[in-house]
This record gives structure tokens, sequence and C-alpha cells, in this order.
């Protein structure tokens, strides 16, 4: 049986899983469509984590994805820290406001939560996706062994061999014109930067286990070249962000579709880690920094801040507004109307 078999896809289109914009009811209608949702869970703690997934439960009967990271702890760098907040100390006396006294971690990595283990073990999702690196041989098996399929992001052939031989059941391709948070298992180590088209097929020729490619894909000739690869799926993020069940707040909404979608850039200002967003005033800020940023998710306790003085003030240029390059393709639809779309589309390029 195929992977696709085995979720009962009648639509190769993965949504992904975006933490923060994901919800039940975007989830939900994906799957209902035929794709497969998902929720972006890397920024939840394991109580937060069940009960969305139990809301979309409520919603679907079908399969779909639940996303963690595993990333690695983050250093507490003081000095560092400091110097980052003190950095920051305009854009926050601009707000009228301060900047916080100290940075927290934020997010817990799931290589270490064992309530999320656990919550995972006794809800039993179709599909746990890991997203910044891989969980340990342990937790690997638990999750098998409780029946859920297992992806994880890769954005090199190095660590799709990785999760090969962590047995890993599927492959995220990730390209370099993703919107959102790179996938790198180190984000300080040495970036290929491979594209989608690239990366897709590198993958699908070597590798022994499906892959799903991932970058810039918006629109159903995209899936298509994404299918000719040899991808079984395309997982497409920034063009469900528009959907009325995404949790994108009107400044973000407003961002896409308008000027700044034809703009997106890496950065690692916002949160610590390269992701792509729309060019706005946070990434305009972070690039005039000389001080480099805290360990995500420390500097992202700082972003998060920053941005809530600001919308405070009715400024939306703060957000971490995450697109991949193919922004400008976004359309704004009920995600079943795009998903319809979609599939038309796949249709007819074939």
């Amino acid at each position: 049986m195929t992977l696709t078999d085995r979720l009962a896809l009648t639509v190769p289109i993965f949504q992904a899983p975006m933490a923060g914009v994901s919800t039940p009811a975007l989830a939900a209608a994906v799957c209902e469509a035929g794709g497969l949702g998902a929720l972006g869970l890397g920024s939840s703690n394991a109580e937060t984590a069940r009960t969305m997934i139990r809301e979309t439960r409520e919603r679907t009967t079908r399969p779909f994805n639940v996303n963690l990271f595993v990333h690695a702890d983050p250093a507490e760098d003081w000095p560092r820290e400091t110097a980052w907040l003190k950095a920051l100390g305009h854009s926050f006396a601009e707000a009228g406001a301060e900047p916080p006294d100290a940075l927290r971690t934020i997010y817990r990595s799931f290589a270490h939560d064992d309530a999320m283990l656990a919550m995972l073990l006794d809800e039993k999702p179709a599909v746990v996706s890991f997203h910044f690196g891989l969980p340990d041989a342990g937790r690997i098996t638990a999750l098998h062994e409780a029946g859920c399929l297992l992806l994880a992001t890769a954005t090199s052939p190095d660590e799709a061999r990785a999760a090969e031989r962590a047995g890993i059941d599927a492959i995220v391709a990730q390209g370099f014109e993703a919107g959102g948070h790179r996938g790198i298992f180190d984000p300080d180590g040495h970036d290929e930067q491979l594209g989608t088209l690239a990366l897709t097929r590198l993958l699908a020729s070597r590798c022994s286990v499906p892959v799903i490619a991932a970058g810039g894909i918006m629109d159903g000739a995209g899936i298509r070249a994404a299918l000719d690869l040899g991808a079984i799926a395309a997982q497409l993020g920034t063009a469900f962000i528009a959907c009325p069940e995404s949790a994108a707040d009107d400044g973000y909404r407003a961002a896409l579709t308008g000027e700044a979608a034809e703009h997106t850039i890496m950065t690692r200002a916002i949160s610590g880690r390269p992701a792509r967003a729309l060019a706005n005033r946070f990434t305009r800020l972070g690039s005039s920094i000389d001080v480099p940023p805290p360990d995500y998710p420390r500097a992202y306790d700082a972003g998060k801040a920053l941005n809530a003085a600001h919308k405070a003030k009715g400024e939306a240029g703060f957000g971490a507004q995450w697109a991949g390059q193919g922004a400008p393709l976004i359309r704004a639809m009920p995600a079943s109307e795009l998903m319809a779309q979609l599939r038309r589309e796949l249709h007819d390029v074939r």
C-alpha cells in the first residue's frame, strides 16, 4: 500500500503545518477535500496540542498531520541577549514599550518533551512530522508502535539520509523558496540552499522512502511539476494563509495580498533561526543590527514582545509574516474552494 493510499488521499496535497497559523478548521477543511491537513504544534504544550487534535477530530474523521519542533536546546548567552535587547530598544520605545528584562525559552523541543510524547501515544494521530531535526530512536519506535506514520523535513541529501537511517517513513523536501522556518538541522552549519526542484529530484532519485515536495508551490502547475520530478505529493503552506480558516491576522493578510508579497527575505532576526518572511519593518530592522540574534527560540521571545507592542499601536509591520517566494500567486478563498481549484488546475496540466 502506498503512503497516499494509506492516508486515503484523493488529491496529492499536504497542507503545511504552520505553527500559529494552522487551525483545526483549516486542517479539517483540507482533509475533507481529499488532502492531508496539518496542525503546527511546535509552539504548543501537550494539553493545548491535545485540545487542537480533538477539535480537529470533531471536524473530520480523515487522517491529519501533527508537527513538532526538534531543535537543539538554546544557549543562555546573557551578554549576547542583553546586547540584542539593547539593539531593539529604540523600536520598543517607538511603541511606548520597554523590552523584556530577560529572554525565556518559550518553546520546548520535542527531543525532551515527555508530556508531549505521552499525549501523542495516547491520542495516536495518524501522522506525526518533525521539523529542525529528528527525535531519538526510542521516541521514533514508540510512535511507530502507536501506529503513527512519521515524516521529517530535510533541506539536503545528508539530512534525508539521516531521516532514512532513523526509520522515518517519508521525507518532506523543503526547498530554499519555502516560507517560514528553514528546517535545516543545524542553523549554524553550511546551508546548500537547494531549491525545491533540485532537492525534490535528488531525494526522489536517491531515497528509498517517499518524498513530498515543499517550497514555492502555489497552484496545480507547481504540484504537477513536483509529481513529475518523483514526489508523491506537494506540500503547500503560503497558499493556505489567506484562507479564512487560518489564524493569520489582518495585517498579515493585507501584506500577503499587496505589494509586500513580491518581496521575501530569509532572516534570523525574528526568531533566532533562518526563516523566510515578507520584507517588513522587522526584517529591515534585523538587517541593520550588527549583534547576532540570540538562539532560537529565545530570540523569538523578544520578537513576539516587539510585535505585540506595535500591534497595540496599530502597526502590523513587526509581525512574523512568514511566506514563500510564490506568495504573489496567493488566492484568498475558503480552503475547500482552494482545494477544488487546485484539483482542477492539476487535472488541466496533465
